[in-house]
């Protein structure tokens, strides 16, 4: 049976010590879709949409949500990352915008969570640049794709 690391002998939650871990360089990259009708992704490819530059914002928006996960996730520890890369791929056939973020660090923890809430949060800061026109937008599939470093080793999604 595996154990919650999590949770403590009285079943409450905890932050687990990472203290005496090894410092390792890991790395992470999560994706994520938003699915949008047809002129909604044209407008957003001609810089017509009202609020601004939304792949400027989303893309903002991604690192700051990766550099404020601890914030927002609270088992997680506030870790020094060393960098934060947001793609975006515009799909015009299917009317999509492809989120990938990579985050990287040297540490006792790992980075996972910052590329995941840095897709979350690039995915809704595009909802939210396009949602006066567009309120059927669907953000899906965010999920970790690979990872590397750290005790448990690498992981790349099939």
């Amino acid at each position: 049976m595996e154990i919650l690391t999590h949770i403590d002998e009285n079943g409450r939650p905890k932050m687990v010590d990472v203290g005496d871990k090894e410092d390792t360089k890991r790395v992470a990259v999560a994706k994520g879709t938003v699915y949008m009708q047809k002129s909604t992704l044209e407008r957003i490819i001609s810089g017509d949409i009202k609020k601004g530059d939304v792949l400027s914002v989303a893309q903002t928006a991604g690192i700051m949500a990766a550099k404020n996960t601890a914030y927002n996730i609270p088992m997680c520890h506030n870790i020094f990352i060393t960098g934060v890369e947001m793609n975006f791929i515009m799909d015009e056939e299917k009317s999509a915008i492809y989120i990938e973020a990579i985050a990287s660090t040297i540490g006792k923890t790992g980075i996972e969570m910052e590329s995941l809430s840095a897709v979350a949060t690039a995915a809704l800061t595009i909802y939210d640049m396009c949602k006066a026109i567009d309120r059927g937008m669907r953000i899906t599939d965010i999920r970790l794709t690979a990872k590397s470093g750290g005790k448990s080793g690498n992981y790349r999604e099939e």
